[in-house]
């Protein structure tokens, strides 16, 4: 059972994909077949179904040219002491100069 936040979450989505889709002028037809789903399906895609495949939604994305913003999803989260050391350890690094 899907909860409220994730049915909200679902429909934003599926109303940013209909927007994206008409942005293109792309028919419903047109685009579920370019994605190689059915028209129904892309309606419960564009309603927030949860019941449409993640690889579904991926194909679409590629489609939108929106396929990198997956790799935002679930991000691995950067610590701040990892950011530090990195910075730190360049920080002091100069190129050897050699002589002629």
């Amino acid at each position: 059972m899907i909860d409220a936040i994730c049915n909200t979450v679902l429909n934003q989505l599926g109303q940013r994909l209909r927007q994206a889709r008409l942005a293109r002028e792309d028919s419903q037809e047109d685009f579920a077949f370019r994605i190689g789903v059915s028209i129904p399906t892309l309606r419960k895609m564009e309603t927030g179904s949860p019941q449409v495949s993640i690889g579904t939604w991926v194909k679409a994305l590629d489609i939108l040219g929106c396929i990198s913003d997956m790799d935002k999803l679930i991000a691995p989260k950067e610590s701040l002491a990892e950011r530090f050391e990195i910075q730190h350890k360049y920080a002091g690094r100069q190129r050897v100069k050699r002589s002629r």
